[in-house]
């Protein structure tokens, strides 16, 4: 079923009240207090030895030249984890040497959210985007949460605000508002429950409504309106790097090579989507590469995945149209070795936006569950 509306901030009167984009805080003498001392950063046979183990996951897609400069940083972050009690979580889309080195949960948006409501550590460290990292401090708001890079943003989180929620509920009395996790605290503040790619139908369905908001990827909204009945009224947000894939540039792929395949996510434009031979979130993705061992994939995504995925599938051939997003490329082992050492950037939210997110939060996760 097609979606039945689209709206955008100048929809609701809202164009010109945006927020703006996060700001990377000043590190004043009092934020630093506990600084710990930088380790030795030397590539030494010591640091080659303690390391040896972690390049042997990552040496089909790090060179032994690249190495030397990337061990000295994983083993002090490493041992500073243990002395920091912290745990680090990374999406899907980090890079090999943050994926397989130095995470200790790695997954797809909902996975991170899971997890991030299990965590022991007494400190969380979100290699992702800043929305991940307010949902980790939503769903643990006694510990401490770190991004090492908070201009880290998303343009699916910066399309929408909670005013425009509210706006929407106005507009649409008594329809029930599915968000997306890639949205701010304040907007998940404000709707009934939230979803990932991988459970977005599941959500829709269970409210058991004729009609749904359905916030803020227009694409993934038109994927959903296609495998459901029910009626979906829908934002104009857009991923950034996914929206930039085409069906052009998919089928000058096939015609090159008849036999190879294409898996794309659903964010990704209608005429992508048609062209591939899956569609499914990250998570259902890495499943299906796993499951299928392609002789040649295409993997419509951002580049590091298909990088993660090679690390640990090298017969698999990737072929990579692959487009870099350059917020979840903001975080590198020397910030994430920062973040560590000096407890920075530290991630809050209102308590009062945080209880009211959680809610929205913690109903997608118990349908999961």
């Amino acid at each position: 079923m097609p979606i039945i509306g689209l709206y955008a901030p100048e929809d609701l009167g809202t164009a010109t009240q945006r927020p703006a984009a996060p700001v990377r805080p000043e590190i004043d003498p009092p934020q630093r207090m506990g600084t710990l001392p930088t380790p030795s950063l030397e590539w030494t046979p010591e640091v080659e030895r303690n390391t040896a183990h972690l390049y042997a996951r990552v040496k089909h897609v790090i060179s032994p030249v690249e190495w030397p400069l990337m061990a000295p940083l994983v083993k002090a972050i490493n041992e500073l984890k243990r002395e920091r009690d912290a745990v680090i979580l990374a999406h899907n889309y980090q890079t090999p040497e943050i994926f397989h080195c130095v995470a200790d949960i790695v997954g797809d948006s909902l996975q991170l959210a899971i997890e991030a409501s299990r965590v022991k550590a007494g400190t969380i460290v979100q290699c992702g985007v800043h929305f991940m990292a307010e949902t980790s401090k939503i769903l643990n708001p006694e510990k401490t949460v770190l991004i090492p890079d908070s201009r880290a943003g998303c343009s699916l989180a910066s399309s929408i605000t909670g005013a425009d929620v509210r706006l929407l509920r106005q507009r649409f009395p008594g329809v029930p508002v599915v968000a997306y996790v890639n949205t701010s605290a304040d907007v998940k503040a404000e709707v009934d429950i939230c979803c990932t790619s991988s459970n977005a139908v599941e959500v829709v369905e269970s409210l058991g409504a004729p009609t749904v908001i359905f916030l803020p990827d227009q694409y993934l909204a038109r994927y959903v309106a296609s495998k459901t009945s029910v009626k979906i009224i829908a934002w104009k947000g857009a991923c950034e790097v996914h929206e930039r894939f085409t069906g052009d540039e998919l089928r000058a792929y096939r015609e090159a090579d008849p036999s190879v395949q294409i898996i794309a996510h659903p964010e990704c434009p209608p005429d992508v989507l048609a062209e591939a031979d899956f569609t499914g979130s990250t998570a259902h993705m890495i499943k299906w590469v796993r499951d299928r061992h392609p002789k040649r994939l295409v993997m419509i995504t951002e580049c590091s995945m298909a990088d993660n995925l090679r690390a640990e599938l090298p017969d698999v051939e990737m072929v990579q149209p692959c487009n870099l997003c350059p917020h979840m490329k903001r975080i590198t082992l020397p910030k994430i070795l920062e973040s560590l050492l000096s407890l920075r950037e530290e991630v809050t939210v209102d308590p009062a936006i945080a209880a009211r997110a959680r809610r929205s939060v913690e109903r997608m996760i118990n349908l999961r569950n």
